[in-house]
């Protein structure tokens, strides 16, 4: 094979290989398209990938909504190289909440903080969520599991896990968040919509 065609190649198959790793619940469930019209949500799209003090200070205000603290994170997103949102939210609650590492948040963090810190974990790097999912299932028992947004966030998180083990596990895990009517309905519906269109395709497994 001539030089030239073998670097085609490989780049296709490296566009193929990245296109792969990006279909995950956690990369694409882009909820965040349901809360456009929410200005926090418009700062998130403009700060390129990386938290800064004006997100964080949303996220740590008990007053905000956790929905769309969620979907601020969601619109932050994730990049396959890797981010380190997290930390930087680690160190913005250290300083302004005197959480003094990862253990103590886990141990004495709000639920809205917990989950906040297992979100951005994910999207860090979602080739690596047990630590995350750590964290949201501390937030999940701190929340006493009222909150479908917090099951949904804490559920993808959770299906993410699953994606090398079975993808009817994957389906399983939202789908019985959906099933759960004891749930508090405080995430918008088209955003709902938005996370049940893409996991739905993984009941074909089942």
């Amino acid at each position: 094979m001539k030089p030239r065609m073998l670097f085609t190649s490989l780049f296709a198959v490296a566009i193929l290989v990245s296109a792969a790793f990006a279909d995950s619940p956690i990369t694409s469930t882009d909820f965040a398209k349901a809360y456009q019209d929410e200005p926090i949500v418009a700062a998130a799209a403009d700060a390129k990938g990386v938290i800064n003090d004006r997100l964080m200070e949303y996220l740590v205000n008990e007053y905000n909504p956790i929905d769309v603290k969620m979907a601020v994170i969601n619109q932050i997103g994730w990049q396959i190289s890797g981010r380190k949102n997290s930390q930087l939210f680690l160190e913005y609650l250290a300083k302004n909440r005197g959480y003094s590492d990862a253990e103590r948040l886990y141990k004495k963090g709000k639920d809205f903080e917990l989950l906040s810190y297992a979100y951005l974990k994910a999207m860090d790097n979602y080739f690596e969520v047990d630590e995350a999912l750590r964290f949201a299932d501390r937030a999940l028992k701190e929340n006493k599991g009222k909150s479908r947004t917090f099951h949904l966030i804490a559920g993808l998180i959770k299906a993410q896990k699953m994606m090398d083990s079975s993808f009817c596990a994957v389906y399983q895990i939202t789908d019985g968040i959906r099933k759960n009517e004891k749930l508090m309905n405080d995430m918008r519906t088209k955003a709902i919509g938005i996370i049940y269109e893409y996991m739905d395709i993984y009941g074909e497994s089942c």
